[in-house]
């Protein structure tokens, strides 16, 4: 059956929820771009799990209790966000959309929340620090490069970046069969099978060849793809990053960084309590979107036997499967102390650019206000398990 937005979402106004903002991008982008965002690892079954998971827990509200004053702000990792929500790093930004990662900074900075670039971002660490105030973190991903990895470092402390995020769960790439079938690479390489959709493109093609060279600014100083070399997303990952990664390698870059810690990608309650041990200032249950291992359990899943296990040591941010404000709320009933995603703003982007992702997250904030008011509760702390009830 096909999904209603399907012969609707034409332009921004049409878009109520973050479901029509990727329709408008599926609409907007080649189809190599769109499903490099939309896609993930072998049948994507781990991708649909990630939100299918929150639909097998329905809420139970409190009723005649006042909900006139709401307070959703909370602190994550030292600094305080006006909403639960976080903003995950993404790659390749501007890719999507030529405002790429300066347009999700500005409507992090708006909101007040967090937002992090990733090691591959399209804009540089020094001007995300020198730009943006807010709240900020560097998704670090772990090269092979020694002299890559400590620059990483280094630059980051000299933007004061609040936290450095070490993503654990990306040693080697996933199979990612939409890219293989589209032949999608970065900076996009165009071939017989894909010139038609970027022809057929004329707006987004425009953006990317005229406007600001493509670049990895964080990489382009230690490696070719950084610096125009077109390369799959599979082939970085397999050839640049280290797949030797392991607890001591992870609890050297804490020493080296010095600051705020965070290890993206812990799925299994042992691996929350070694990282717990260690004394990581907090962990994201992720899986990647789906993108690394195909079969593997969806975050929210799995999110009340961490909690249960370490969340009284350290901060746990449920990662993956966002698309409505239920789906904060469910997590923070279950003890995260926020929510995050990447393809919730992703999708706005590729669609409009900052007008999209700043769309987006004012219905996503609008949504955990109502459910909240609608839940009874007034702020984070009065949710609990006793306002869940799992099918």
């Amino acid at each position: 059956m096909k999904d209603k937005s399907d012969y609707t979402v034409r332009r921004l106004a049409d878009c109520h929820r973050i479901a029509d903002f990727r329709e408008l991008a599926r609409r907007r982008l080649p189809f190599p771009v769109f499903n490099y965002i939309d896609g993930a690892a072998d049948d994507e079954a781990t991708r649909e799990r990630n939100t299918a998971a929150f639909a097998d827990v329905d809420l139970v509200p409190d009723v005649l209790v006042g909900a006139d004053s709401l307070d959703l702000s909370t602190t994550v990792m030292g600094r305080k966000s006006a909403l639960p929500l976080m903003l995950s790093p993404t790659a390749l930004q501007r890719i999507f959309h030529w405002q790429g990662e300066r347009a999700v900074a500005a409507v992090a900075e708006k909101y007040g929340l967090w937002f992090g670039i990733s090691s591959l971002s399209t804009v540089s660490i020094e001007e995300v620090g020198e730009r943006w105030s807010g709240p900020k973190m560097l998704q670090y991903y772990y090269h092979r490069d020694r002299g890559l990895n400590a620059a990483l470092v280094e630059r980051a402390k000299a933007a004061r970046f609040d936290a450095i995020t070490l993503t654990v769960d990306t040693i080697v790439s996933g199979n990612r069969e939409r890219c293989k079938r589209t032949g999608f690479q970065t900076p996009p390489r165009f071939t017989p099978a894909n010139i038609l959709s970027y022809a057929s493109h004329p707006s987004w093609a425009l953006n990317f060849l005229f406007r600001e060279k493509f670049d990895l600014p964080n990489l382009s100083t230690h490696v070719e793809a950084g610096s125009g070399q077109s390369i799959s997303i599979q082939d970085y990952f397999n050839s640049m990053l280290d797949p030797g990664l392991n607890w001591q390698a992870a609890e050297q870059l804490r020493d080296d960084w010095g600051g705020t810690f965070c290890l993206k990608g812990i799925m299994s309650v042992g691996d929350a309590r070694r990282a717990a041990d260690m004394g990581v200032d907090a962990i994201m249950v992720s899986n990647h979107g789906g993108r690394q291992l195909d079969g593997g359990r969806a975050p929210f899943d799995q999110l009340a036997e961490i909690v249960d296990a370490v969340g009284d040591r350290v901060e746990v941010i449920l990662d993956g499967g966002v698309m409505r404000g239920s789906h904060v709320v469910k997590a923070l009933s279950l003890g995260a102390k926020a929510a995050s995603g990447g393809r919730l703003y992703l999708y706005a982007l590729a669609a409009a650019g900052e007008e999209g992702v700043d769309q987006a997250i004012s219905i996503l904030s609008e949504e955990i206000t109502r459910a909240m008011q609608l839940m009874g509760k007034t702020s984070a702390a009065d949710l609990s398990r006793d306002n869940l009830r799992f099918r």
